[in-house]
């Protein structure tokens, strides 16, 4: 069953994949979908430079709120539009959590935003031989701030939606979806549950290719956003942004988005079969976690050969013989997988 940790100091929390990889190298560390926006989305930005000479108005803000809550079947007072989700990771501790429960492996960010607030953090290390299951009863009762990725980054584990609801019921729970919209009909999403304990958190840098923008939203009750955007200051979030959140939200996009989830279900179940037992858990997201016996080597390995891979050991939990692996066509796995063949089977 999954351990219990306490809080622990560990500088390799604030690794990202993008350190792994470098120009030059075929990019397997990094989960972004294509190398820019989409035509459309740069058209849409475009457009909206000439409004840059304007701060933003509420006006601005409203729209996107607007977008957003269409699109998920909620209110525009139950959203709030966010510099990505990394900002909201940030602003976690205005909710003045006593104790709060990171499940892991998982996104980093939330415990560095927690921990330098002095949040007590216990970690929740979900195993490998479960294939990374949650188990509300695995989390200490005492938590009243729960946050959890779904699915999880680097696992690529999708959680039951019911598992993460019981945990609602006594604490407040984060949910991050940042990569929901790269499952074919988003199951197990919450983005639509009104339940007043769940916060669900959203980006489009996954799907759209927007990590040089920022751009994303939180979705929950009107009081649990209040708290969460308290000390934020004024006009917090740029044109751009707001405008690349209400072009993602449209139908159109959303029509593209499934299209592209369908597409990288296939290309990941081509990737699983080829790494074949090397992959953990039950892999859904576009990204596959694997262990090896000699994960630092391999790394170096395959950054000779120009491939870079996202180490594995800087996700409480996982050791320095675990490797994440964007998903990618069958045309851009083939060096890697040839790579693999020589390195893991000579």
């Amino acid at each position: 069953m999954p351990r219990i940790l306490a809080m622990t100091s560990d500088d390799l929390l604030r690794h990202h994949g993008d350190v792994d990889a470098a120009p030059g190298l075929i990019d397997f560390a990094v989960n972004v979908r294509g190398g820019r926006p989409p035509t459309w989305l740069r058209r849409r930005l475009a457009e909206a430079l000439d409004r840059l000479g304007s701060y933003p108005a509420a006006a601005d803000d409203r729209r996107a709120r607007e977008a957003v809550a269409a699109r998920h079947g909620r209110e525009p007072d139950e959203v709030l539009i966010l510099n990505g989700s990394a900002e909201g990771f940030a602003l976690l501790p205005a909710l003045a959590p006593t104790q709060a429960a990171l499940v892991h492996p998982s996104f980093t960010e939330p415990e560095v935003a927690l921990r330098t607030a002095r949040v007590p953090v216990r970690r929740v290390l979900l195993s490998p031989d479960d294939d990374f299951a949650l188990h509300p009863a695995d989390v200490p009762p005492e938590a009243d701030l729960v946050v959890l990725g779904n699915p999880t980054n680097p696992t690529s584990t999708l959680h039951p939606a019911d598992a993460i609801r019981e945990l609602a019921e006594r604490a407040t729970v984060l949910v991050d979806e940042a990569f929901m919209d790269a499952i074919p009909g988003e199951p197990e999403s919450l983005a639509a549950d009104r339940n007043p304990n769940l916060l669900v958190f959203r980006s489009l840098t996954k799907t759209w290719a927007l990590p040089g923008l920022r751009a994303g939203y939180a979705i929950g009750h009107p009081d649990l956003l209040a708290r969460l955007a308290c000390h934020r200051p004024q006009w917090p979030v740029g044109t751009l942004a707001l405008e690349a959140v209400v072009a993602c939200c449209e139908p159109p996009a959303l029509a593209e988005a499934e299209l592209a989830a369908v597409e990288a279900r296939d290309h990941r179940r081509v990737l699983q079969a080829a790494l074949g037992p090397l992959v953990l858990g039950d892999p859904r997201a576009p990204f596959l976690l694997i262990e090896v016996e000699d994960g630092p080597g391999l790394r170096q390995a395959l950054r000779d050969k120009g491939i870079a891979v996202r180490r594995g050991d800087t996700f409480p939990g996982l050791g320095p013989n675990h490797i994440r692996i964007a998903v990618r066509s069958p045309e851009e796995c083939a060096p890697l997988l040839a790579a693999l063949a020589l390195e893991v089977h000579p």
